[in-house]
C-alpha cells in the first residue's frame, strides 16, 4: 500500500483495500469479526467504507498474523495492549511503511532481472 494512495481520498472499498493489501476479501471480513479495532463504517448502500485508519490497522494485523506468526487471539492481546499504551496509531502507521517498502523493493527486483536478461535479436 501506498500512503499517497490513501492521503488522496477518504473512504475506500472493501476491494480497493483487498486490492493494496493483498488479501481476499473475505479474510478482511473475517478479521472485522475477531478484531474490533477493524470497524468500517457503511455507505448509504450498506457497503463497507475504510478509512486510512483502518488500511493502517490491517496491514498491522497482516504483519502480526502472516509475518511475526501471531495466533488471531494473541494478535488481538496485541492490538489491545498497544491501544492501553497510547501506541497503536503509531505502530500501525510502521507497518503500512514496512508493506510499502516491501512493494518497492519488489519492483526494483524486478526491474533488476528486467535489466539483466540477455539481449534477444
Amino acid at each position: 500500500m501506498r500512503r499517497e494512495r490513501i492521503a488522496r481520498r477518504e473512504y475506500f472499498s472493501i476491494g480497493e483495500v483487498c486490492e493494496m493489501a493483498g488479501l481476499k476479501p473475505h479474510v478482511l471480513r473475517y478479521w472485522e469479526t475477531q478484531f474490533k479495532e477493524l470497524s468500517p463504517s457503511k455507505n448509504r448502500a450498506g457497503n463497507r467504507v475504510y478509512r486510512a485508519r483502518e488500511i493502517k490497522l490491517i496491514e498491522l494485523v497482516k504483519h502480526l498474523l502472516y509475518e511475526e506468526k501471531f495466533t488471531i487471539d494473541g494478535a488481538r492481546r496485541k492490538l489491545e495492549k498497544l491501544r492501553e499504551e497510547g501506541q497503536l496509531e503509531e505502530v500501525a502507521g510502521r507497518a503500512l511503511d514496512r508493506q510499502a517498502l516491501r512493494r518497492l523493493q519488489d519492483g526494483v527486483r524486478q526491474l533488476l532481472e528486467i535489466l539483466q536478461e540477455p539481449a534477444q535479436d
